[in-house]
């Protein structure tokens, strides 16, 4: 029988990669900040980084499931046996590198950082490390995109977004990342690569908020409105203290394409996401 360490066991890809392991019969140790149940095939470890004790010494392989920098810097001090990891970072990576904000540059600058400090631990020590990167996740109800927009909508019965938000987006659900993850253990021709992981339709911002709201119970409507005016309201909201920052630059964004190629995840691991669902989000949130 197969053991893996899976850190974020308890997150949104994480839960949905446990039960895949253990109906693969997997025994999983999975690690998490707060106390949890064991079951059969599972323990759970109280812990997170960098305060990680009483792991498992050697694994027949490692899933990281939460912050990709976090992981990155523990695996490369750790003592761990294996010879797979597969890791989950973003795309991020490569979209938020010109952003006009510079959190949103130091974030891709972090996630591009710690891909290249796993990839050196790991080939230092002659394992083969694999990074998977999701494009807009949803699926579990805990995301910050379509989770909160859904949620806004259901407060107001209707939900305003900027005129020309056509920017196509991939959205994924977290079923397929974590059965892409799976595979992406057992394939050889994943090892020591990254990987996006784009859903499997490819639709305009504008279509799939679009398409989240009338799946809502009832549905809520949406309402275009200039840009400008968007922006100003947005930012009402965050001064009330009831939503997050959205600058000029977020709202230009919804604009732009962000869009990756699935070919290679397919090929080397078959990967093979479903169409954009939010009914599926629906009933998970």
């Amino acid at each position: 029988m197969r053991r893996a360490l899976v850190f974020g066991g308890s997150g949104q890809i994480g839960a949905a990669l446990l039960p895949r392991l253990l109906a693969a019969g997997w025994q999983v140790d999975a690690l998490s900040r707060t106390a949890r149940t064991d079951q059969p095939g599972l323990h759970w470890h109280r812990g997170g980084f960098p305060d990680c004790g009483g792991l498992p010494g050697a694994v027949d392989a490692v899933f990281s499931c939460g912050p990709l920098d976090l992981f990155a810097n523990w695996f490369a001090t750790s003592s761990i046996a294996t010879p797979r990891v597969v890791a989950f970072g973003s795309t991020s990576a490569s979209t938020k590198a010109g952003a006009a904000d510079p959190a949103e540059r130091a974030l891709s600058l972090l996630l591009r950082s710690s891909e290249r400090k796993l990839h050196e631990a790991a080939s230092g020590r002659g394992v083969a490390a694999t990074v998977l990167r999701p494009t807009l996740v949803y699926g579990a109800g805990r995301d910050r995109t379509i989770t909160r927009l859904a949620g806004a909508a259901r407060r107001f019965g209707w939900l305003p977004v900027p005129r020309g938000a056509i920017g196509l987006r991939q959205p994924v659900h977290v079923d397929d990342l974590a059965a892409a993850a799976v595979a992406a253990c057992d394939s050889p021709a994943a090892h020591g690569r990254d990987y996006a992981l784009p859903g499997g339709e490819t639709l305009p911002w504008r279509e799939m908020v679009a398409r989240t709201l009338a799946s809502l119970q009832p549905p809520a409507r949406l309402v275009e409105v200039p840009a400008p005016l968007f922006a100003l309201a947005v930012h009402a909201m965050r001064l009330l203290g009831k939503g997050e920052r959205f600058d000029a630059g977020a709202v230009a964004r919804l604009r732009t394409d962000l869009v990756f190629d699935a070919t290679p995840a397919q090929r080397d691991f078959g990967y093979a996401p479903r169409r954009f669902d939010p009914r599926v989000f629906e009933s998970r949130a």
